[in-house]
């Protein structure tokens, strides 16, 4: 059987680094236990760490590591952002976001929108793909409370200027979230020196833990209201959800194994020389991959002339063929594996005109790709444009 080629990092990281599946396992085996309920040896192994990733997850993301109770986790970033939007949100307010959003942001809004009497405004992206500061700026209103930005797009690839956009949150007192999803792991973030009040996570992309774990790093300035309740292992004899952190924002048993492969993946990032160095060798094959779609009579990529300010992350589509259709004949024909349709950001591909032909097909490379896997890519759609002009030859016949 041919091996496969995975280009769907964008979806989750695959493989995960050696080590991170290693210590998940050796982890389990040895303190497999509940964390923080009980006083026994095994119990405070796994509290330590549960804890000591809080704090080096609140280092790496520039939050406030005098307050590391402030980085909670949650079961994804889906998970994570609904926690904010509903926190942060409640009848009347305002909330500004983008036409660059996943559903994790959308749909939450939308809800609130419809049942809650929330108002909100969506800002467009420009033809490259990034959203305008100042059309961030000019759409707060008087009961704006939250503007939420994707930090870094899943179809286009493009890495929203969220320093500009924080500066402009700070200056009209709007507390201002980013959706990490895509890019924490990938690129830096100084949540401080971006003005960055909250940041979503997950932990199955670029930071290489296992599905089912992200989070928030809540800045201390901010509070979210608490939309959960129940068991903490912590002062159970009192009636409500603890309002303190991390407790406010973190319900029921932890997902030790996540966060251990949370643990494991920040020795990963380490040891490959930072988050640069990986994303510089990710964007070396974006770059190539670009260049040789660009060079195909009938493919055409979107908000990739330019590769400043990206991720590795390129959406295509073969005139003449269905973005679904062009994903079964990379998988079928040349076992290379993508993600087709509307990547669930349905307003990305509104704005783009990509809704009737139903969405792109979407390369990422991850940093176990190599020039091979990007060399094989580009010959395999090569060969299906052909294919592709070939059928409008013979239809116009």
């Amino acid at each position: 059987m041919e091996e496969l080629i995975y280009l769907d990092n964008a979806a989750t990281s695959w493989p995960k680094p050696d080590n991170v599946y290693e210590f998940m396992i050796d982890f389990y085996k040895a303190c497999g236990v509940n964390p923080g309920r009980s006083g026994f040896d095994k119990a405070i192994e796994a509290g330590n760490i549960l804890e000591d990733t809080r704090k080096r997850l609140t280092a790496f993301f520039g939050g406030d590591v005098d307050a590391p109770e402030r980085l909670c986790f949650s079961y994804n970033a889906t998970d994570a952002l609904n926690l904010l939007i509903q926190g942060a949100l409640k009848p009347g307010d305002h909330v500004v976001t983008t036409n660059v959003e996943h559903n994790s942001v959308i749909r939450p809004i939308n809800h609130l929108v419809r049942d809650h009497q929330v108002e909100a405004t969506y800002v467009p992206f420009d033809t490259n793909g990034f959203v305008d500061p100042g059309d961030i700026a000019s759409a707060i209103r008087p009961n704006t409370r939250l503007v939420i930005v994707n930090h870094g797009s899943n179809v286009l690839g493009t890495v929203q200027p969220v320093a500009d956009i924080g500066r402009l949150c700070k200056e009209k007192d709007v507390v201002f979230a980013i959706d990490a999803s895509q890019t924490a792991g990938m690129v830096p973030i100084d949540m401080q020196a971006m003005n960055i009040d909250v940041l979503a996570f997950t932990g199955h992309k670029s930071l290489m833990g296992s599905t089912g774990i992200g989070g928030l790093c809540i800045r201390k300035h901010v509070e979210l209201a608490q939309t959960r309740s129940g068991g903490t292992g912590v002062r159970s004899a009192y009636p409500f959800h603890l309002p303190e952190y991390p407790y406010r924002m973190e319900f029921g048993t932890p997902n030790m194994v996540g966060i251990a492969s949370l643990w494991a993946g920040q020795e990963f990032i380490d040891q490959s020389g930072g988050v640069e160095k990986i994303h510089a060798g990710e964007m070396k094959l974006a770059n190539k991959l670009v260049a040789g779609f660009h060079a195909i009579d009938g493919v055409t990529t979107y908000c990739c002339d330019s590769m400043d300010n990206h991720l590795a992350t390129v959406t295509m589509n073969v005139e003449g063929l269905e973005a679904g259709d062009v994903g079964i004949m990379l998988d079928v024909d040349f076992s290379i594996a993508t993600r087709t349709g509307l990547h669930c950001a349905p307003l990305v591909h509104q704005q783009l005109g990509l809704v009737d032909i139903h969405g792109g097909v979407r390369f990422a490379a991850g940093p176990f790709n190599t020039e091979a896997h990007i060399d094989a890519a580009i010959e395999a759609v090569t060969e299906i444009a052909e294919r592709a002009r070939n059928m409008k030859r013979v239809s116009a016949k």
